[in-house]
């Protein structure tokens, strides 16, 4: 839905509100025309609910607002003397209209300053937990969302079994497109394995259900991505079921921000021109200095004196990251990621006859890399160059570098496309030229060849981006912690420092306050 048809959608429902509740605003002493102004309508309600004002803003807030529904159509029937079960339930129930009932064939009386207390323990703890979920979804949608890395593609920087707390705040949070949804998950109900949203997962399809979907808003950040960042973002590519779904049995269309989170490094800015030669990227002709704390792993082919490796030995030894495999047929061992100082460290192990690295030959291609065209020989080691579109640009388009931007053009920007023999037509014109609308940017693993990233799907539009990995505050390896990780920041140079310590010492400080003030208090 467009921001137009959202007004207008808003406004019905205005209108359905002051229909089932303007005698009941007449009966709490008001104005009947005040249940069908926008906004103001709310400010009333809360005032006849005897609850504060700010509650409005939450009724407008994507996912959040689907809690405060329910909420307010059962306080709006309790501030009218409906307290019993069967009232609550025929409150939810019935989506609010329960109202129309008490509006119209009931003869209730407003309780003026009733107490909202709760009046058993039961509900209670269901008050309790529908604002704890509340407030953590306000935090998890605009602030700060946990996060775990699920593989080695920034291994050294992050690694398997890091929990992370990723800032929405920093590039700017996104505010939820997908607007009918559980809150505080992802595209998965976890145990359910249920889909979390709804959405029709038939792309174009005019279903009433994808009509539901916000265009695309984004509050303002306080910093821009910067080269070598790390970034969490949404798969621009997946059309995965689920998380979980490495194996589909068709394509799945999904909402923007349903589309599976990743995490790699952002080596390309918008106006950048890319190249990758022998594994490594070249930014406008010169290579790409990384951060101290990153380290860029390929994988080797080695040859021992004898077939005596113990791979989990070396693991521990040399620092090798991932899997060692021995291939019998060529009497060598396969090393599927090793750093530049691992390697150093390993290649005078006297047990070694020879350290070939896996690099493809240049100019071969490989069909599973961008832009999947075969004028293109690009593989993972040599690629490019290419230009990554920055917003307000203008290029050249042509069939020739048409399967470079074909998807930006279409899929990430909206346009029709079509080419008629030697010519291109852009939302039914003919086009030479093209300007971009958004920024992108080109996202890589440091575990080079173990690394699904932009060398598979392309560029990265900003309006995918999730936000910026600022602490590690758990690290697991397996169900072993690693304590020299906990509270640990991911960016900076240097050697991490852990503020575990400081953190519990803080944390027990504060609890200890607590209960002396609380002790004086009562005293």
């Amino acid at each position: 839905m467009t921001l137009t048809q959202w007004l207008l959608f808003i406004l019905i429902i205005q209108l359905i509100h002051g229909l089932g509740t303007w005698k009941l605003y007449q009966k709490a002493g008001r104005q009947a025309w005040e249940a069908f102004i926008p906004v103001y309508n709310g400010v009333i309600l809360m005032k006849i609910i005897n609850r504060p004002w700010w509650w409005v803003i939450l009724m407008f807030l994507p996912i959040v607002n689907l809690i405060m529904f329910i909420v307010v159509w059962v306080e709006t029937a309790r501030s009218f003397g409906k307290n019993q079960y069967l009232d609550t339930f025929l409150a939810v129930i019935t989506l609010g209209f329960y109202n129309y009932y008490l509006n119209y064939f009931t003869d209730v009386k407003h309780i003026k300053d009733r107490s909202t207390h709760p009046k058993s323990s039961s509900g209670e703890w269901t008050s309790s937990i529908l604002f704890a979920i509340v407030a953590a979804t306000i935090v998890h949608t605009y602030f700060i969302q946990p996060f775990t890395i699920p593989s080695s593609s920034l291994e050294k920087s992050l690694l398997i079994g890091d929990f992370l707390f990723v800032s929405k705040f920093h590039y700017g949070a996104r505010v939820p497109m997908t607007t009918v949804a559980a809150p505080m998950v992802h595209d998965t109900i976890p145990k359910l394995g249920a889909k979390s949203y709804l959405f029709d997962d038939h792309k174009g399809s005019d279903s009433w259900k994808n009509k539901l979907q916000l265009p695309y808003l984004r509050l303002p950040g306080f910093q821009k991505i910067k080269r070598n960042d790390i970034v969490v973002f949404n798969q621009p590519a997946d059309t995965l079921l689920n998380m979980n779904d490495f194996h589909p049995d068709r394509n799945y269309y999904k909402p923007i921000d349903k589309k599976t989170n990743l995490v790699k490094r952002c080596v390309g800015v918008p106006g950048d021109t890319l190249e990758i030669k022998e594994g490594y990227v070249y930014i406008n002709g010169e290579k790409n200095v990384l951060p101290d704390r990153a380290h860029l792993q390929f994988s080797y082919f080695v040859e021992p004196k004898s077939n005596q490796f113990n791979p989990a030995f070396l693991k521990e030894r040399y620092d090798i990251t991932d899997r060692i495999q021995y291939i019998s047929s060529q009497r060598m061992y396969y090393f599927s990621a090793v750093s530049d100082e691992a390697l150093e460290k390993f290649k005078n192990n006297p047990n070694v006859v020879s350290i070939t690295p896996n690099i493809q030959e240049k100019g071969v291609r490989d069909p599973s890399i961008f832009p999947h065209d075969p004028e293109y020989n690009w593989n993972n080691d040599f690629f490019g160059p290419l230009y990554i579109p920055e917003a307000g640009k203008t290029i050249d388009i042509n069939l020739e570098v048409l399967p470079l931007y074909k998807r930006v053009i279409t899929e990430y920007e909206g346009n029709t496309l079509q080419v008629k023999g030697n010519q291109i037509y852009i939302n039914d014109e003919l086009a030479t030229n093209y300007t971009f609308k958004q920024n992108y940017y080109w996202m890589m693993g440091d575990n080079r060849h173990n690394s699904l990233d932009a060398r598979a799907w392309g560029f990265v539009p900003f309006d995918h981006v999730v936000g910026k990995p600022v602490f590690i505050w758990m690290s697991l390896d397996g169900l072993k912690p690693r304590w020299e990780r906990f509270f640990t920041t991911v960016n900076g140079s240097g050697k991490p420092t852990s503020y575990l310590i400081p953190f519990l010492v803080v944390l027990l400080a504060g609890i200890g306050f607590n209960k002396w003030r609380v002790r004086r208090k009562n005293s």
